[in-house]
């Protein structure tokens, strides 16, 4: 069985490369990811949406953070983001993963200041 941090880094690689359905195949089934922009999702339908708005991504990690004795951990990196309408945005974001006793993601938490991307998101939806 992989360790989280393994997990953790498939996950940077697998969401840089667009690669949804390795994504979502690190999260259990029930997995849910909560974001500043899209609200509280199923992984699929999250990954799927935010694949959908996305033509580009570069992620650069800065940091892997675990509680000992915890079934959490968090990532910290940059997120270079092109929108499919040619928009870019970048900022650092603090992701909190959850695991269950499978090591399998039940829920990822996304932290960054959504002021820039929030509009450039809503310009998608017009």
């Amino acid at each position: 069985m992989p360790t989280r941090k393994e997990i953790a880094i498939k996950y940077l690689d697998y969401l840089e490369k667009g690669d949804i359905e390795q994504t979502i195949k690190l999260f259990n089934e029930q997995g849910i990811v909560d974001s500043p922009i899209y609200g509280v999702m199923n992984a699929d339908a999250f990954y799927r949406e935010l694949s959908s708005d996305t033509t580009n991504s570069e992620l650069h990690l800065k940091g892997i953070f675990e509680e000992i004795n915890s079934n959490k951990l968090a990532l910290y990196f940059n997120y270079k983001w092109i929108l499919k309408n040619k928009q870019k945005v970048e900022f650092d974001v603090v992701d909190i993963i959850e695991f269950d006793a499978s090591n399998k993601i039940s829920k990822l938490k996304i932290i960054y200041d959504t002021v820039i991307s929030r509009a450039l998101v809503r310009e998608l939806e017009k």
